[in-house]
């Protein structure tokens, strides 16, 4: 999905850089994401701090529970 319009920045782009451990303003700074009309701010951290909650999530050991079942 599409979460900069204005420099077509996708969500997976965005995640990709977060799971690296890339912070908004790293991410921000790499791909332009919130730096023209700003309405993808919001949607961009929330893809950055669920990537960041799932890599600190993984290396605590846990994972979600679909997961767990499948081993």
């Amino acid at each position: 999905m599409i979460v900069c319009v204005c420099h077509r920045v996708s969500d997976k782009a965005i995640a990709l850089l977060a799971s690296e451990g890339k912070s908004f303003d790293e991410v921000q700074f790499e791909l332009g994401v919130a730096t023209q009309c700003g309405k993808c701010e919001d949607c961009a951290r929330h893809v950055i701090d669920k990537c960041h909650a799932q890599a600190s999530m993984a290396q605590q050991g846990w994972m979600p529970i679909a997961l767990s079942m499948a081993r």
